[in-house]
């Protein structure tokens, strides 16, 4: 009888134990905000930066993690599909020698945190949150396959450089700041060549290389005045945008050909 007790007990007791366990895992919550949700661009934007603002909302009786809280800030903008080529050199003269197309990748891709990412987690823990530039999914065409490759083809990495070179795609360990050690701030810059589009923020938090909770919220860039007014002539009355701006170049040409002729 006592032999049946206790294997009987011991399922219960797992059980228990696997409820604590997860009890502890949800015990963190994050609360945020963006310092702004609509960004307008008008013919004079030169960039912005934006801030989110959080906290960690945690249980009463949940401890603090004896190395404090990590933080990454993933901020990705519109998918779009790109090309990057390389060129090599053939009699003196630059070709394309091969390509790689990039399918519906962020056009802005920025991530930031609070130190160093190989000091948070370890890398496959790293891969596996697609937390950091290179770790983040990029699908190619690889002939007729569709896929993510590894961070040292090149290809990804130059077209990863040629994105950052343009401010378009940044990494910053030392752009989440903790005020205390459950509210934190980032910084999100946006430069003037940002796309127009909807733009995901996905903020998750860990502590001793695990992840324990995780976010989003988003944001919206769009155009005002005359520049919206074009976008939207061009996107939806393409023909007639076609007609009136060659028009236009006609009649820059025979104006210009007025002033500047010689008697």
């Amino acid at each position: 009888m006592r032999t049946r007790a206790i294997a009987t007990m011991a399922p219960l007791a797992l059980l228990l134990a696997a409820i604590l366990v997860a009890g502890h895992a949800h015990a963190e919550h994050l609360i945020v905000s963006v310092s702004n949700h609509r960004v307008t661009v008008t013919p004079n934007y030169s960039g912005e930066e934006l801030v989110l603002f959080g906290s960690i909302e945690r249980e009463s009786d949940a401890p603090l993690p004896p190395a404090g809280y990590d933080l990454v800030v993933t901020v990705s903008g519109p998918p779009v599909d790109m090309v990057t080529r390389r060129k090599e050199r053939w009699f003196g003269i630059w070709v394309n020698a091969d390509s790689r197309q990039f399918l519906q990748v962020p056009a802005y891709l920025a991530a930031f945190a609070n130190r160093p990412l190989d000091r948070i987690a370890a890398p496959d823990i790293l891969r596996r949150q697609q937390l950091g530039l290179h770790n983040v999914l990029l699908t190619q065409r690889v002939g007729s396959d569709y896929a993510d490759v590894v961070p040292s083809d090149p290809f990804r990495r130059a077209f990863i450089r040629l994105r950052s070179e343009h401010g378009l795609y940044r990494e910053n360990t030392s752009a989440v700041t903790f005020l205390t050690p459950t509210l934190f701030r980032a910084s999100i810059p946006l430069p003037a060549e940002v796309p127009t589009g909807t733009y995901t923020i996905d903020i998750k938090l860990l502590a001793d290389g695990t992840l324990i909770a995780k976010t989003d919220t988003a944001f919206e860039i769009v155009k005002v005045g005359f520049e919206q007014f074009v976008a939207t002539a061009a996107r939806q009355h393409g023909m007639v945008y076609g007609v009136a701006t060659a028009l236009m170049a006609l009649t820059a040409g025979w104006m210009a050909s007025i002033v500047f002729r010689r008697d």
